[in-house]
């Protein structure tokens, strides 16, 4: 009985207000950069800083959460999602209150205790979306999984279309308002994750640090091809995105004179086309793991097809449809690497993995938009080709590396097996004719398991015999 529970458990539904609460986590992590750009050259103005150093906004929030976000993810298989979540969340709105109060109350001196402020904030962030991956491994299994994993990218990509367009919004209030808003958001988000998200039970004992350590190397000694091209792939999409995206928006400007809100919906649009990708394909790819490898090699190849033909044309209603179609890409990539790496590593370990992932990802969002400076200053075309060159790299490797049968067999060592039922062997009493039964049970070396008396009378029942019809006996 307690096996058929746990078998039953692991196919359980997701619940609606537990997902909508750990989809607010990685949506709270996307507005910490996204909301910033619209007001970054007001605040460089009011703070008398240039562009480079007002750069620093975005790259001291950004590094700090992915230098601890693995140390997040080991804390949080350890102590408890929730445990992790929850304080990281409070710091992320601490450091938005430190940076907004400075920037109230020292003015044009306050750019030191903004980068501070964003320090803070990029710790607290280290605890945010990773983990919620690894608390949706947790809570749910097989396809229940995947649909959740591809919410929780969808909601990723979502906050990455909002945020432009809301920094905007918020900005014509002042420059500053923008840091107070991180808290508001941020408190409903932890009530909805303290009240909606319960941990399932662990009967497993902590592992210590050195057990801890050894358990990692041996993941990765045993799934380094796959969690590494997985790692790869992931931080190559969101860095050619990001990179587009920079490169898109100072196009905008300069070519077409688009600025503030309408310029932040223009940039919305790929991003769109990769969220809607995401939330389709988390509800299609299900326990389908050969299905997820394809769907990482096409998705790179859309990346890699359409920067190729970007440069070919001057025409801003193809350069939209161009980087819609990387946008398409991304979104069959992510929700299918999510579930991949989740997947393939055990819960007490998943925290770690999943962190690690999220870590590369980071990284790779902030090395897009300064990569792609430097490579524009090379030429728009040896931009678009070098990064379509990678995503080509990068649609081989998973080809190679993805192997679906390796990820089958973590899958079946995770879910317990039902227990075997013995075979049960039914003998039903099989209806002859009279005539065929009296016939083989002449034969002397017959092996039958029983076998009736010759009746002493059998020739008088003969004669009584009229008509033998399905093997009833009719007189």
């Amino acid at each position: 009985m307690s096996q058929a529970a746990s078998a039953g458990d692991q196919e359980k539904k997701v619940n609606k207000f537990t997902l909508a609460a750990l989809a607010g986590v990685p949506l709270i992590m996307v507005l910490g950069n996204s909301m910033l750009i619209p007001v970054l050259p007001d605040m460089a103005k009011s703070l008398n800083v240039s562009q480079m150093q007002i750069s620093m906004i975005i790259t001291l929030f950004s590094v700090p959460a992915g230098i601890v976000i693995p140390f997040a993810g080991f804390l949080s298989d350890r102590f408890g999602r929730k445990k992790i979540i929850i304080p990281g969340l409070f710091l992320y709105g601490l450091g938005g209150l430190l940076a907004g109060a400075a920037a109230l109350i020292f003015k044009e001196n306050a750019f030191t205790w903004i980068l501070g402020g964003r320090i803070i904030q990029g710790i607290g962030a280290a605890g945010t979306a990773p983990i919620a991956m690894a608390f949706c491994g947790d809570l749910w299994k097989g396809k229940e999984r995947a649909k959740s994993l591809g919410v929780i990218e969808a909601s990723n990509g979502m906050g990455k279309v909002a945020s432009p367009i809301l920094g905007a919004l918020v900005g014509l209030i002042a420059w500053w308002a923008i840091f107070f808003f991180f808290p508001i958001v941020i408190a409903i988000v932890i009530l909805a994750v303290w009240f909606f998200c319960k941990e399932p039970e662990s009967h497993k004992q902590p592992k210590k640090v050195n057990e801890y350590i050894s358990s990692i190397k041996k993941i990765f000694q045993k799934k380094s091809p796959l969690l590494l091209t997985s790692f790869f792939a992931g931080s190559t999409a969101l860095m050619i995105l990001f990179g587009v995206l920079f490169y898109l928006s100072d196009y905008l400007e300069k070519k077409f004179g688009l600025e503030g809100v309408i310029k932040g919906a223009a940039l919305a649009i790929p991003v769109l086309f990769m969220s809607t990708t995401s939330y389709i394909t988390g509800a299609l790819i299900k326990k389908k793991i050969k299905l997820m490898k394809w769907l990482v090699v096409i998705g790179h190849s859309l990346i890699a097809a359409s920067l190729v033909t970007l440069p070919l044309f001057n025409n801003v209603y193809i350069f939209f449809a161009g980087i819609s179609v990387a946008g398409v890409g991304t979104g069959l990539v992510l929700p299918c690497l999510n579930t991949l790496i989740t997947s393939s590593t055990d819960k007490d370990e998943r925290g770690l993995v999943t962190s690690l992932y999220g870590s590369v990802r980071f990284l790779g969002v902030a090395a897009g938009p300064p990569l792609f400076g430097w490579l524009v200053e090379k030429g728009p075309d040896i931009m678009f080709w070098s990064s379509a060159g990678l995503a080509a790299v990068s649609a081989g490797l998973a080809f190679i590396f993805i192997r679906v049968k390796a990820i089958q067999k973590s899958q079946e060592k995770e879910s317990p097996s039902k227990p075997k039922q013995p075979k049960q062997i039914i003998i039903k009493q099989i209806k002859q004719p009279f005539i065929i039964y009296n016939s083989l049970s002449w034969r002397q070396n017959s092996n039958f398991a029983a076998r009736k008396p010759m009746p002493h009378n059998y020739q008088e029942r003969l004669k009584e015999v009229v008509q033998v019809n399905n093997g009833e006996s009719q007189k």
